[in-house]
């Protein structure tokens, strides 16, 4: 093995060492096992450095001094200005409008106040003047390169003065422009850097007024105290104020996301609802056709055997499509759900639903009448019958809820071969708990699937004068399951929530 081979094996091989040095104090038992000598043998001393004692305390500091350059010259990744997020354009202005009014009062100022009251030259009153008040533009983007432009401004503007001799009575080494811009200055960069690299400007602001208060205690007056706190102040107010808004924003995130799972779930646990129901429908007609199927040629005799084998295989296709059906049911079945064993109801029990929801107390008023609603419904597919009484069941669920002491009207109407429904309720009359007014618009879910499966369309929505309806459009021919159903006109309410199932179970006791 050359040389430069075993150097690129020690590196490797100290590489661990290395990192854990850097927090670890370097003693000359701590080595790895192949690194312990053979028992008798005379002690390696290693590679040079690496198990000697640290040669004082000079190593920490030198790894600390590192990690504050690294604290002061890594700014924060250029983003946008404060309140760039803002929906209004105004409120997204009002940043760059401060800070450059700021500068247009500030540079004249300071300008004059360092010629008259300072006595010094215009072009360096000039100078000084621009560079700790212009960076502040660059300081909604950037604000520790301002920072970089501007401390240093200030820090020549004191020495200058001092150097001039013309600072008998008057604020030294900051004069009042610079403490006002400064502590601009660590609003932006408040909201913007990093912890450590406020706590690193926070300690050579600090060191900067120790170091003028060293230089002249004659002259010093004390500014520098007073801009060092200030500048603390506003550097942990500021910071508190930016993580108090990261949280919200990421909460906000949180539950944005949360309600779009609830959503999804709903829908899909009430697809499965609604699943389990038309099983019940599709399996009665499918065991209708398999057992006339088998026994056709008991029940008509003289059949050839072609056409008893024909019969043999529309009964085995309809026993099949039974079997299949029961596989997908159990896969949209929630297993910790006990399935319903009564019958489902129709549109002939419209009336007793009407009847539970009076004895409710929410006065209903119903079109037709209960003679009339029979041949209405009659013929009417067992899909639309299911979903039209789930819709109204739902609908007075929501009056019963939100809209206590109102006056409902529920009507009910074939035109064109069209299923109308329409349920209207007036305002409440009778004040709301917060358990009634909590709703979160889940129970539109069901409406809509229901509506969307037998190809109709649904509006909801407030009534005029106060109130909320709900019409529903169903055609009562066949759907042939091609392209997409019409499109909802649905408007979400804030007096919707979801059904249970606990609240269906209810409703149909109370019949």
């Amino acid at each position: 093995m050359n040389d430069a081979q075993q150097s690129s094996t020690d590196e490797t091989t100290d590489q661990p060492g290395r990192r854990a040095g850097r927090w670890l104090p370097r003693l000359p038992w701590r080595r790895t096992a192949g690194e312990r000598p053979a028992s008798g043998a005379a002690p390696d001393p290693g590679p040079v450095g690496l198990d000697k004692p640290a040669d004082g305390p000079w190593p920490a500091v030198r790894d600390g001094l590192r990690e504050f350059g690294i604290a002061l010259t890594t700014p924060a990744a250029a983003g946008r200005a404060p309140l760039a997020q803002a929906h209004k354009g105004w409120v997204r202005a009002t940043p760059y409008v401060v800070v450059f009014a700021f500068v247009a009062a500030l540079l004249p100022t300071t300008v004059t106040v360092l010629i008259q009251d300072y006595g010094m030259n215009g072009g360096m009153a000039g100078g000084l003047a621009v560079a700790q008040t212009l960076p502040l533009l660059l300081a909604l983007t950037r604000p520790l390169h301002a920072w970089w432009v501007i401390f240093p401004a200030d820090v020549i503007g004191g020495l200058a003065l001092y150097a001039g001799k013309h600072v008998d009575g008057r604020s030294w080494p900051w004069t009042p422009m610079i403490i006002v811009g400064y502590v601009l200055l660590m609003v932006l960069l408040g909201l913007r850097e990093s912890r450590r690299t406020l706590i690193a400007i926070f300690l050579v602001t600090a060191a900067a007024g120790v170091f003028f208060e060293q230089l002249s205690q004659t002259y010093s007056d004390g500014s520098w105290v007073l801009m060092l706190v200030l500048a603390g102040v506003t550097l942990v107010v500021t910071y508190a104020l930016r993580l108090r808004g990261e949280a919200q924003a990421k909460l906000a995130e949180q539950e944005t996301i949360s309600e779009a799972e609830r959503a999804q779930r709903t829908l899909l646990e009430e697809r499965a609802r609604i699943a389990r129901e038309l099983h019940d429908i599709v399996a009665h007609h499918m065991s209708v056709i398999t057992v006339q199927a088998d026994t056709a040629k008991y029940r008509l005799p003289g059949l050839s055997p072609e056409v008893e084998k024909e019969f043999g295989e529309i009964a085995a296709a309809a026993r099949e499509s039974l079997t299949e059906m029961r596989r997908l049911l159990k896969v949209l079945r929630n297993e910790e759900a006990q399935a319903e064993r009564t019958p489902q109801p129709g549109l002939n029990r419209l009336h007793q639903l009407v009847e539970a929801t009076r004895r409710a107390g929410v006065q209903v008023a119903m079109t037709p009448a209960e003679a009339h609603l029979q041949e209405l419904v009659t013929g009417v597919p067992p899909a639309v019958d299911l979903s039209a009484y789930r819709i109204v069941q739902e609908a007075l669920s929501n009056v019963i809820r939100h809209a206590p002491g109102a006056v409902a009207h529920v009507e009910l109407d074939v035109h064109q071969r069209e299923l109308l429904l329409s349920i209207v309720n007036g305002p409440a009359q009778k004040p709301r708990s917060a358990l009634e007014t909590s709703g979160t618009g889940h129970g539109l879910v069901g409406m809509r699937e229901r509506v969307r499966l037998t190809g109709g369309s649904l509006e909801a929505g407030p009534a005029a004068g106060g109130g909320f309806r709900v019409e529903a459009r169903i055609p009562l021919h066949e759907q042939d399951g091609e392209g997409e159903p019409p499109a909802e006109n649905t408007s979400r309410p804030a007096q919707d929530t979801p059904q249970s199932e606990q609240d269906t179970r209810q409703s149909e006791q109370d019949t």
